[in-house]
């Protein structure tokens, strides 16, 4: 057994507040095999039971919300209300969603027949468990991004690993507890503690069915590449530099108020959260003022400071790359036009002001790359084409917000930005919303979480065919072949698709001369 520990620490202070064992590669090809076993019993339960069973962690979240919602704020740096509503609130109503759909979702589907000729085949797809998933996820919201993947997956008859960020193994536990609280069938629910490429490539190594990862697009690229080997299947979700297009009648009030949560709420840390402003210039000026006023009012601070509208940065590593882009932005021509404030106390550390870039443009990296801070460029565009040019110039593809008090122009404008989410007069919601899926265009990912298509990610599709004519021997079409059959099976799109009436009916005769066969031993 390993004896080395990962440290989770506060990123504010620098306090330990837990230690967590490091497993070793053999302890988790150990567990994969045992979980292999479980999961078939557990793939047999009735989905009524698996859904009983998996409602009790509803009951251990709601009465433990304060704790946990403690917990992430200390391991993760956002403040405690970004806690409580985007991580705590936000799973409650997941668990509850997917017990209660969980069986509608897993029901078989009847296929109707697709040509009159073979009404007597019946078809229906059967959801299949993949059986033992592996879940990678990240440490911006360490609590309810890996939380929905884990109940769908135990829902839809999986086995699964669950692998936290290394960065917030306190969040990490908290969850195991939540978990282990339904009380699972041994080895059906796992949690192991690897660095993130080391788990990536051993869940490869050693057979496991899927792999649901969130991260960066690098590291995405990785595991893809490593997958490829063995055709392993991949649920990829990969960031985003997301834009927000506010129109000349939005209520800039709304648009203002919504920039700054989508924008800073969680300091930025958010793959979904907004990074770059496209304003209509009619509108700009007042806009930017707006938010500034908002911006310098903004209350940044942590831990059970319940006034703390902003925390801070979760890594150092992070910290520095976001310093990084904004120096790059301003040595370029960028201008820093509002900030907040931030702590003071000496003992503090990983805090950066929220900031508003104005004179921004696209060979800047801020609004090329995604930023993954508490940092908005905000640019002017003149059309709505424009508009739209703007906020699809990225590799990636979230999500995006339109904000008019136009619904035919906001939907108008919502299909034409490539982007796997868009809201209206909103951002930043919708993985809080179960029934929404979530994933992205382009370079944001593969696949989705949440709701049915998330779901349904966690099953493989088996389609059943049945044949309701006891009383046939063959098909037409089994041998043994000769010129007669080969008429007669050309009647059949004659029959079907010909274009004259005495062309149809000829195709009739020919067909009948050999439908006879079908009850024909051979």
């Amino acid at each position: 057994m390993n004896n080395e520990v990962t440290q989770a620490v506060n990123p504010a202070t620098g306090e330990i507040i837990e230690q967590v064992r490091l497993n070793t590669t053999d302890e988790l090809c150990d567990l994969i095999a045992k979980a292999r076993k479980a999961q078939e019993l557990w793939m047999n339960t009735d989905i009524k039971e698996r859904s009983r069973i998996v409602l009790k962690i509803r009951d251990y979240l709601v009465n433990n919300m304060d704790k946990i919602a403690r917990t992430i704020s200390r391991d993760n740096g956002k403040t405690i209300t970004d806690s409580l509503a985007t991580e705590v609130i936000s799973a409650i109503m997941a668990v509850s969603y997917y017990c209660k759909n969980a069986e509608r979702f897993l029901k078989d589907q009847k296929l109707a027949a697709g040509n009159i000729l073979f009404i007597y085949k019946r078809s229906k797809i059967v959801k299949i468990p993949y059986g033992v998933i592996g879940i990678i996820s990240p440490w911006n919201y360490p609590f309810s991004i890996p939380f929905s993947e884990v109940v769908m997956g135990l829902l839809a008859g999986n086995a699964v690993f669950l692998k936290v960020a290394t960065e917030t193994q306190a969040v990490g536990l908290a969850l195991k507890e939540a978990i282990e609280y339904a009380g699972l069938p041994p080895n059906i629910f796992n949690y192991i503690n690897l660095p993130g490429r080391i788990v990536g490539d051993a869940f490869l190594a050693y057979g496991i069915d899927k792999i649901f990862f969130t991260g960066s697009v690098s590291v995405g690229k990785y595991l893809m590449e490593k997958a490829a080997k063995t055709l392993t299947p991949l649920c990829l979700e990969l960031g985003g530099n997301d834009a927000m297009i506010v129109c000349e009648d939005a209520d800039l009030s709304r648009a203002a108020s919504g920039a700054l949560w989508a924008g800073f709420q969680n300091a930025g840390q958010s793959c979904g959260g907004i990074e770059r402003i496209y304003v209509h210039e009619k509108v700009y000026k007042k806009f930017i003022e707006l938010l500034k006023t908002l911006i310098q009012n903004l209350h940044v601070g942590y831990g059970e400071n319940y006034d703390s509208g902003m925390g801070c940065m979760t890594t150092t590593k992070q910290y520095e790359t976001v310093k990084k882009q904004v120096e790059d932005a301003v040595n370029k021509g960028a201008v820093i036009f509002a900030q907040s404030e931030v702590p003071k106390e000496q003992n503090l550390r990983n805090f950066l002001p929220a900031m508003i870039l104005t004179e921004v443009d696209h060979g800047m990296t801020v609004m090329r790359d995604e930023t993954f801070g508490p940092v908005v460029g905000v640019m002017k565009f003149e059309t709505e084409d424009e508009a739209i040019k703007l906020a699809n110039d990225s590799y990636l593809g979230l999500t995006g917000s339109v904000w008019t008090q136009n619904r035919k122009k906001a939907e108008r404008i919502g299909r034409r930005i490539k982007a796997g989410v868009v809201t209206v007069n909103d951002h930043l919601m919708s993985h809080g919303l179960p029934e929404t899926p979530w994933g992205g265009f382009k370079q944001s990912g593969i696949g989705r979480t949440h709701g049915k298509l998330g779901f349904d990610e966690m099953t493989q599709s088996l389609t059943l065919v049945n044949d309701i004519l006891p009383f046939q021997k063959r098909n037409l079409w089994w041998h043994p072949f000769n010129k007669k059959l080969y008429d007669g099976l050309k009647g059949i799109p004659i029959f079907l698709y010909g274009n004259k009436l005495s062309l149809k009916l000829k195709g009739l005769i020919s067909l009948l001369k050999v439908i006879k066969r079908i009850f024909q031993r051979n």
